[in-house]
């Protein structure tokens, strides 16, 4: 069962509120209306004197970004990019901020040999603080140990692979993944219960899913109150595809990290 996850990196070498609500319906996405998640980040690393995506990201405090622990590597320089929407194209919004080496805060029960162990889960502390505006909002998070039901509609954004092995996108693609939950998502025709952890969120199983470059990224759901909350991390999907049926994309449940989250940003 192990040997069928993967992580979703590349290979390498108003809070809570956007913009503009996403379209009723990444894998089998759609382009987001841009800058409607402002507070999605584009990780990148240097290689040959240029960046290049590798992951997504969550900006949740304007000195502070959230992302996957298995996106970062030691051996590499990166940064993050705010504001960003066409990959392909200048448009003005994008802040480009350094992150140092000491400023990365892996959670210290990530083990890069187990996948399934959980705790994928990093916080960048930026070298500067972003500036917000119409284009760049911090994420709202979600109540400690908040577990939405079976069937919640969250949605995925990222700048991942549109199929497996497929190209990446220009633009920021967005996808509905509803919510798998742990009962459903554990069932032996599904993950089973060695992949997935109740410290962790299954969401889509169907035509949609995250893909290579998604991970670190946001998955994004709806509070009562109508205020976006970021509830997941795309964490891995399965080696039979990234939109392999009855294997959801399985993201680091936010909600579990609450007080890890707050401890690291608040000592450092």
């Amino acid at each position: 069962m192990l040997a069928l996850l993967i992580p979703l990196l590349l290979a390498a070498p108003g809070c809570g509120a956007p913009r503009d609500p996403p379209a009723s319906r990444v894998v089998n996405g759609e382009d987001a209306v841009p800058y409607s998640w402002p507070w999605q980040v584009s990780l990148q690393y240097e290689r040959d004197g240029t960046f290049r995506h590798t992951c997504g990201g969550t900006l949740i405090a304007p000195g502070w970004v959230m992302t996957a622990a298995h996106c970062i590597s030691s051996s590499l320089t990166y940064q993050v990019v705010l504001g960003e929407y066409d990959m392909a194209a200048a448009e003005g919004a994008e802040q480009r901020i350094a992150v140092h080496a000491a400023d990365i805060f892996v959670h210290p029960k990530w083990s890069s040999f187990c996948v399934a162990c959980g705790n994928d889960i990093a916080l960048l502390k930026l070298s500067r603080s972003a500036v917000l505006d119409r284009s760049v909002q911090t994420g709202a998070l979600p109540p400690a140990g908040e577990v939405l039901p079976d069937g919640y509609p969250c949605y995925l954004s990222g700048w991942g692979r549109l199929s497996t092995g497929g190209p990446l996108p220009d633009k920021l693609q967005q996808a509905l993944l509803p919510v798998v939950d742990y009962e459903r998502c554990t069932q032996p025709d599904w993950w089973g219960s060695l992949a997935v952890r109740r410290t962790m969120i299954c969401a889509g199983g169907g035509a949609e899913a995250g893909c290579n470059g998604d991970s670190g990224g946001p998955l994004n759901c709806r509070a009562a109150d109508g205020r976006w909350e970021v509830h997941g991390i795309a964490s891995f999907v399965s080696s039979l595809g990234c939109n392999a049926p009855k294997k959801p994309t399985v993201f680091t449940r936010v909600s579990a990290f609450d007080a890890w989250i707050a401890e690291t940003i608040n000592s450092n």
